[in-house]
């Protein structure tokens, strides 16, 4: 049990395995990561949005942004559009920018624009991102050094390419040894824990802590140590994609700076702007549609998006929604999609992987005898993460007022939300989201989100005036608002020019 933690081995690639290997082995220089992954076997890759804490485990790892906009194919993300989530009329759209409300916490600004702007989107009040989005700006100009921003982004980026990237960076640049080899049996400790993998191509590799990203499989936490799996099907339906790439009609056509996800019958269509093409995909509930339906669905929707003639058959996935148990059991932890996967809504599957691995990294335990410990905190923080991460995406089904599938009404029902959504959802109706209904350090999605999310598909509070309220000091952040806005509007580039200047000049070191 004193054993001190000396070898680290990620069973698994793609951006899961070769992300954590890189912070692991940025953050601990003298710690041996090995990643063994068998060769022939494409990751799932259908993640291409990011949040802005991207931007800082980037930075960690000792990556040129520069570099990484070039081999990963890069665009920048500035938030998420929904279009057709409310009532599916035409004029239905909000944003959900990664820009925090101008004034956010110095003076209730909810209940300011249910007072005086009603009549004018919340985000559109309270961000200057939801305008630049529109314009189709960069968050940045050529001057801003790597990972600064004017505003705040995230990425859009080529899930295949980025694992490559990744892969050459550990290898290359922080010593990550990597096995190509399948793995045909699990060597067990007498007390329980894995000892090594027994591989046909390369023998037995033996490690003190395993981190599992194996994907859907879950090959050590799910397979070998049967930790259960918690499925969330009769809460968030959506068990199956559809995923396509498609070109751009013209080289200089506009990159989109949001995800943007449009509302259809049985699920909902996301549409990813590359420098090099768009990723476009549809999740749905295989229980409200079928999949030839789906394809259906999808094909209109590009139509309608002006591609049209022959495009690729779209790749299919059936996943079933959900998280393990445990996602640290005995010396195993699991990370990426071996510990779960819920839907692609609000891009939190390659967040959850930078904060395990972050977490790993940060709280790394030096023997044996400390893990149990760390793995206790470590489950504990994760199982609030997914819960947190369910209702958040469950708040964008239960608000519709869409009445045109049984999928929207079912996704109303009572019975398919947590008891704490319901709480909370009753609380808001005379008061904002604050910080005090997300008790944590590190929440996985701010009140400024719930807010943004709330009051863009149509809730509407009856907010008590209070003394605290501060109405004059939230008009004059609504008129700085709106200052920022018409000052960056003309002064940030287009989307696609600053990815131009990207790819041919780079950016300032930071």
């Amino acid at each position: 049990m004193s054993q001190p933690i000396q070898q680290v081995v990620v069973v698994g690639g793609g951006s899961a395995g070769w992300l954590t290997a890189a912070v692991l082995a940025a953050e601990h220089p003298r710690l041996s990561v090995t990643l063994v992954e068998s060769p022939g076997v494409a990751p799932i890759g259908v993640g291409e949005g990011t949040w802005p804490s991207m931007r800082e485990t980037l930075q960690r790892i000792g990556v040129s942004e520069a570099a990484f906009f070039r081999e990963c194919d890069a665009a920048f993300k500035q938030g998420s559009r929904f279009d057709g989530w409310v009532d599916g009329a035409a004029s239905d759209t909000y944003f959900h920018p990664f820009s925090l409300p101008h004034g956010h916490g110095d003076a209730n600004l909810a209940a300011a624009w249910q007072r005086a702007h009603r009549g004018t989107p919340f985000a559109d009040l309270v961000s200057y991102q939801p305008h630049l989005c529109r314009a189709g700006c960069a968050p940045k100009q050529p001057q801003t050094p790597e990972f600064a921003g004017v505003a705040n982004y995230g990425y859009h980026l080529d899930a295949g390419k980025f694992g490559l990237f990744l892969q050459r960076h550990c290898v290359d640049k922080l010593r990550v040894r990597h096995v190509q080899a399948h793995v045909t049996d699990i060597v067990s400790l007498d007390n329980g824990d894995i000892a090594a993998l027994r591989t046909r191509e390369a023998g037995a590799i033996e490690g003190d802590l395993f981190i599992d990203c194996t994907g859907m499989a879950s090959l050590l936490l799910g397979r070998h140590y049967g930790v259960p799996f918690v499925s969330q099907r009769d809460v968030l339906f959506n068990d199956r994609a559809l995923a396509v790439q498609v070109p751009y009609p013209t080289p200089d056509t506009p990159i989109a700076s949001q995800t943007t996800s449009t509302a259809q019958a049985c699920g909902w269509t996301w549409d990813i702007g590359l420098p090099t093409r768009r990723g476009v995909g549809y999740v749905y509930s295989s229980v409200h549609c079928g999949d030839d339906e789906a394809e259906r669905t999808l094909r209109a929707y590009l139509a309608g998006t002006g591609i049209v003639g022959d495009i690729a058959a779209p790749r299919r996935i059936a996943f079933d929604p959900g998280y393990r148990a445990r996602f640290w059991e005995r010396n195993v932890v699991a990370v990426g999609l071996s510990a779960g996967f819920i839907e692609p809504l609000e891009a939190s599957a390659l967040a959850l992987v930078e904060l395990s691995a972050g977490w790993l990294a940060d709280d790394l335990p030096a023997t044996r005898a400390q893990m149990d410990a760390v793995a206790a905190r470590f489950n504990d923080a994760f199982m609030y993460r997914w819960e947190r991460i369910i209702d958040f995406l469950k708040l964008h089904y239960v608000l519709s007022k869409r009445t045109d599938a049984a999928y929207w009404t079912d996704h109303r029902a009572a019975r398919t939300r947590s008891p704490r959504l319901s709480e909370l959802l009753a609380l808001w109706r005379t008061r904002a989201p604050a910080w005090r209904d997300f008790p944590r350090i590190e929440e996985i999605f701010p009140s400024a989100s719930w807010q943004y999310v709330l009051y863009g598909m149509g809730f509407r509070p009856e907010l008590p005036e209070r003394a605290s309220d501060l109405p004059e000091r939230a008009d004059q952040f609504f008129r700085d608002a709106a200052r920022l806005t018409a000052r960056m509007l003309p002064q940030l580039p287009p989307n696609r020019a600053m990815l131009d200047h990207i790819r041919q000049y780079g950016m300032p070191a930071g």
